[in-house]
């Protein structure tokens, strides 16, 4: 009787003590944008890449900045560096249009919230549209590997991948072509 007793008691306290955790979202209600980190809404204002074009990166389509990192240990040729300079240019102008509407967009959405005026039909719009920009970031950089991958050889492709530790990454005979 005294050990059941005992382990209630403690069913008990576990319980409790899980009710009285704080919210994973906890100290996030200070927010400028509740959805959206500082890092996040920084990374979007200044274009990176976020790991969004991580298909095309780990299956042998490499990205622009990073071939401009390793751009003496590929070997680029003057016309191979300029050419990714150029397209990464292009990508990140691209980026970073489309980042600053999408952190207004989540910033709509936040107001919405914020104000009590979020309504299924106002929600829809605002996720609608932050679905395409979302999208269309991603398009931006999937782009620009897509586009890289014929400035380089199949070589320099493969030495990116071994020096980005994707030894195991495809590696296509001649350029990509699509």
């Amino acid at each position: 009787m005294l050990r059941a007793a005992v382990c209630c008691a403690l069913i008990l306290l576990a319980t409790a003590a899980d009710a009285a955790s704080p919210s994973p979202y906890a100290g996030q209600e200070a927010r400028d944008i509740k959805a959206l980190s500082p890092e996040e809404i920084a990374d979007y204002l200044s274009g990176k890449g976020m790991g969004l074009a991580k298909a095309a990166e780990l299956n042998g389509y490499p990205g622009p900045a990073h071939v401009l990192e390793l751009g003496s240990q590929l070997g680029l040729t003057p016309e191979q560096r300029a050419a990714t300079e150029a397209l990464f240019q292009r990508m990140q102008h691209r980026a970073i249009a489309l980042g600053k509407e999408l952190v207004e967009a989540e910033s709509t959405l936040d107001r919405l919230f914020a104000s009590h005026t979020a309504s299924s039909e106002s929600v829809k719009e605002s996720l609608t549209r932050i679905a395409r920009l979302q999208g269309e970031i991603r398009q931006a950089h999937l782009d620009a590997h897509i586009e890289q991958a014929t400035v380089l050889t199949a070589a320099q492709i493969a030495t990116y991948a071994r020096l980005r530790g994707y030894d195991a990454a495809p590696v296509h005979d001649g350029h990509h072509r699509h």
